[in-house]
C-alpha cells in the first residue's frame, strides 16, 4: 500500500492541537506524510512538515481541514488550480460542508487509507474583479460600508444590459453557497445537484428586487453605477476589497472545481437537511436526534426526546 500524504490546514484561530494530535498518532501508527502550511508550524507537533503554502497541495494526496466551513472553503480554493480530495473535521457551529466530528477521525482517516470513500464535486465562480483573478465555492458579495450609502449597480448577462440593483447588498452565490448569505438575503435554496448561477439583492431600495437565476454558460457582469455608496467586496465571506466606488466584477461558474470526501453520503445528506431546518423549517423530535454526536445518540438510546415546545 502507497505512503499516504495528507495536508493539514487550520483555522485560524481555534485551538486545533486536540484534533492534530489524534492525527499525528494515527499518522505514526501508518507510517503517514503530514504537512502543514509554514505559517502554521508553531501550531502542530514536530513529525508535521511545513511547506510553503503554494506547495502544500502538489505534496498532498487528501487535505484535511480543521475548523469549519469557512475552512474547508478555504483549503478548496487553495486546491483549485489542482483539485485533490478535502475531508472537513468539524470544529464550528452549523457546518453544511464539513462531515466528521473528532471522535469519529481515526476511523475516518482508517477510510481514507484504503480509499473507502466517495468524492463529491463542487462548482466554483471564476470571478474578475476589476482585473484581479478570484474563486468563490459559496458566494461572491459587494456590500455597503454602513452609513455610506447604497451598493447601485448594474447587471449584464453576456454582454446584455438587463436592469440596475440599489441595495445593502448583492450576493452572487453557487448551488453549494445558497445555504449562506444569499439564503440569509432571502434567496432560494438550490438543490446541490444543480448547475446554477443565482444573484440576490439584500434590501432593495430599488431596481431589481428578486433573485435572478442563470444557466452555467452564462457570464453576469456587475458594475458599480456612478453615485454609488463605497462598496466591500467579499468572497466566501473574506474582504478583498474595501472602499470601492468604481469598477466591475465579470462572474462565470466552473464545474468540478473541488472535491469533498464523503464518507456516508446518506447520513450527510440527512444531516444537511436537518440544519436547514434548524435554520428555517419545523423539525421532529426523531429528527432532531439524528444531530447528536454518535456517542450521545447511543447513550440516549431508545429514549424519546422531548417535543419541541
Amino acid at each position: 500500500m502507497e505512503r499516504i500524504r495528507l495536508g493539514l490546514v487550520l483555522h485560524p484561530t481555534r485551538d486545533v492541537s486536540p484534533v492534530v494530535d489524534t492525527i499525528a498518532a494515527w499518522a505514526a501508527r501508518h507510517d503517514a506524510a503530514l504537512a502543514v502550511r509554514a505559517e502554521d508550524r508553531h501550531r502542530v507537533p514536530e513529525p508535521v512538515r511545513p511547506v510553503p503554502e503554494e506547495e502544500l497541495v502538489a505534496r498532498s494526496d487528501v487535505l484535511v481541514t480543521i475548523g469549519g466551513d469557512g475552512t474547508m472553503l478555504g483549503a478548496l480554493r487553495m486546491a483549485v488550480g489542482d483539485p485533490k480530495p478535502v475531508l472537513g473535521v468539524h470544529l464550528g457551529k452549523l457546518g453544511f460542508l464539513v462531515e466528521v466530528e473528532p471522535p469519529e477521525l481515526p476511523a475516518a482517516l482508517d477510510r481514507l487509507l484504503t480509499r473507502q470513500y466517495t468524492v463529491e464535486a463542487h462548482s466554483c465562480l471564476v470571478c474578475d474583479v476589476c482585473g484581479d483573478d478570484v474563486v468563490a465555492f459559496n458566494d461572491i458579495a459587494l456590500v455597503r460600508q454602513p452609513g455610506q450609502g447604497f451598493v447601485s449597480a448594474t447587471l449584464a448577462v453576456d454582454g446584455q444590459q438587463y436592469g440596475y440593483y440599489r441595495c445593502d447588498s448583492l450576493v452572487v452565490c453557487t448551488p453549494t453557497g445558497s445555504t449562506a448569505y444569499s439564503y440569509a438575503a432571502g434567496g432560494p435554496l438550490i438543490s446541490p445537484a444543480t448547475r446554477a448561477v443565482v444573484v440576490t439583492p439584500s434590501a432593495p431600495m430599488s431596481g431589481i428586487s428578486r433573485s435572478v437565476v442563470f444557466s452555467p454558460e452564462e457570464t453576469v457582469r456587475l458594475e458599480l453605477r456612478p453615485g454609488s455608496g463605497p462598496v466591500a467586496v467579499e468572497v466566501d465571506g473574506l474582504v478583498i476589497r474595501n472602499q470601492s466606488t468604481s469598477g466591475a466584477v465579470d462572474i462565470r461558474y466552473r464545474q468540478d472545481a473541488g472535491l469533498v470526501v464523503r464518507l456516508d453520503p446518506l447520513r450527510y445528506q440527512e444531516r444537511s437537511q436537518l440544519k436547514l431546518s434548524l435554520l428555517d423549517l419545523p423539525l421532529l423530535p426523531e429528527q432532531l436526534r439524528e444531530l447528536l454526536p454518535e456517542s450521545l445518540r447511543r447513550q440516549l438510546g431508545r429514549r424519546e426526546l422531548p417535543p419541541p415546545r
